[in-house]
């Protein structure tokens, strides 16, 4: 028998005597959801359906929060008396699969060992469906408080889906004595991640033939000097920034990724564009940053005296970072629920700092590890993550039942 089992096999090997076991149900969702293409650039509306199927059958008041275009929803259900209650929060997109080698179908799930495979299993799906099953648990529970659920879309490019979703969604939330992010921790309680800006330079010199080349101020040349800057201002924060021992990189980071200009080699180029990126920590005020990246654009540009010399910076997307104190009373209660005996801080962003902005005490933790899986061909899930992942929302459950 092949080491790799679609589905059936999977639930068949955990049922308990008396049907399916936790475990088995949360896996049932989570092959649903790992059907569903959600790929940032196509629609999340039929995992939405499913999922608010799910939840409305449950007993669960839900309320759709769409996309400005409609292509898309978030989610937002709830179930249980008013209060504080917790919020459980995830996203359904998930990152593309083009250009990866993979050995099994990444939109199905296919299990080998005690791993299951599939796009989206570890960020975030397997949180997801593991929020789903609760939710199932919870429709026969007594809950002296709500449970609250969020689920969001465009995670992936930017966290872009839930800065569409806030306002509508701060008043339906409320005021939780908790939120818990699900994205990949290994299942240990994450208290901190940098915050980040996308940003866009475009550079301005003058066209003309190149046969004259020195006659003309060139695009590229702006984009050059100006990306020697952007590296002086790393270095900067690398050698007088402020630290974070906590961070695999301690500081403050700038990074280029994407650099065009020119037509044609015999052109000189009167546009470049550089689109960029700095991760900051919470002590390195995003705005201070700015400051100084357009302040190095006037440099360049006042080096140039062509009257079309200029580089125009703009900010396109930007999410908040996070940094819970460690003592905090949300940090106790999720290493209490999760098992975990310490707290670390993480590399990736979340759409943990939103919630937090709106005053929600917030961690992050879930199943799996981004550095070992996440983004990556044949992505899987251990099943013990998802088993502790499960076992902690019985804890939440128990703890919302008094």
């Amino acid at each position: 028998m092949s080491r790799t089992a679609r589905w059936p096999t999977i639930r068949s090997a955990l049922r308990s005597g008396s049907g399916l076991t936790d475990l088995a149900r949360t896996l049932e969702i989570l092959e649903r959801l790992t059907g569903f293409d959600t790929v940032s650039r196509n629609s999340n509306l039929d995992l939405a359906a499913y999922a608010e199927g799910f939840l409305t059958g449950h007993g669960f008041a839900v309320t759709r929060i769409p996309s400005p275009d409609g292509t898309k929803t978030g989610l937002y259900a709830e179930k249980g008396p008013d209060g504080p209650g917790v919020l459980l929060s995830a996203h359904t997109d998930v990152v593309p699969v083009d250009g990866q080698v993979w050995t099994r179908d990444p939109f199905r799930l296919t299990r080998e060992g005690e791993r299951v495979y599939g796009r989206g299993t570890t960020d975030m799906k397997g949180y997801a469906a593991s929020v789903l099953a609760l939710a199932g648990r919870a429709a026969k529970a007594d809950l002296k408080e709500p449970l609250k659920i969020v689920l969001s879309y465009d995670e992936e490019i930017g966290c872009v889906g839930i800065q569409q979703m806030l306002a509508r969604l701060a008043p339906l939330a409320g005021s939780p004595r908790a939120c818990f992010v699900g994205e990949p921790t290994g299942m240990q309680v994450a208290t901190g991640h940098k915050g980040k800006a996308a940003l866009r330079a475009v550079c301005h010199g003058q066209s003309g033939h190149s046969a004259l080349a020195p006659e003309f101020t060139n695009a590229l040349h702006l984009a050059a000097d100006f990306l020697t800057e952007l590296r002086a201002l790393q270095t900067d924060f690398a050698a007088n920034g402020a630290r974070d021992a906590a961070y695999d990189v301690p500081y403050t980071t700038v990074h280029a990724g994407k650099i065009t200009g020119g037509t044609a080699l015999n052109i000189v180029p009167d546009r470049a564009e550089i689109t960029f990126e700095y991760r900051h920590l919470a002590a390195d005020r995003g705005e201070d940053i700015l400051a100084r990246i357009e302040a190095a654009a006037e440099k360049v540009s006042a080096r140039y005296p062509a009257p079309e010399a200029r580089i125009e910076v703009a900010q396109y997307n930007a999410y908040p970072g996070l940094d819970v104190a460690p003592d905090s009373p949300v940090v106790a209660y999720a290493r209490k629920l999760a098992r975990s005996s310490g707290s670390a801080k993480v590399a990736f962003g979340t759409e943990a700092g939103f919630f937090a902005q709106l005053g929600i005490p917030t961690v992050v933790c879930g199943p799996g590890s981004m550095a070992g899986q996440g983004h990556k061909p044949d992505e899987y899930l251990e099943l013990s993550q998802l088993a502790a992942c499960d076992a902690m929302m019985d804890r939440i459950l128990d703890d919302l039942t008094g």
